[in-house]
């Protein structure tokens, strides 16, 4: 069965870093579109970013352009969100998620898979 698994998550002072993963199994990860989304205490589920197949084209939310870094190794069926800078606003449940659907520019709209989730929290 498909299984997203996080990790990586954890506390870190404003300006600091962190690095998620999401390791993949029970498809084959190659042929999808995957994304990171995160939900904050009290409001929805906002897609951070998405990256094709082939590595060859992303996207990233307004907020996190310039500051946060998705990539993927399909060799190891694993994604990766590098975050540096990162601000009180940040903080949220990340999930790794299978895209199902795309809107317009390519925006990831739907998954049809996501993982448990890892916390980030950006405190000083």
């Amino acid at each position: 069965q498909v299984q997203l698994v996080e990790s990586g998550g954890g506390l870190a002072q404003p300006g600091g870093s962190l690095r998620l993963s999401c390791a993949a199994s029970g498809f084959t990860f190659s042929h999808y579109v995957m994304g990171w989304a995160r939900q904050a205490p009290g409001k929805g589920l906002e897609w951070v970013s998405g990256i094709f197949t082939d590595v060859s084209g992303t996207w990233y939310t307004e907020s996190v352009k310039g500051r946060f870094t998705i990539s993927r190794d399909n060799a190891k069926n694993t994604l990766y969100l590098q975050m540096n800078s990162l601000e009180s606003e940040d903080t949220a449940l990340y999930y790794c998620a299978r895209v199902s659907r795309l809107g317009a520019g390519y925006v990831p709209e739907g998954y049809d898979y996501k993982g448990q989730g890892t916390q980030v929290t950006v405190s000083s």
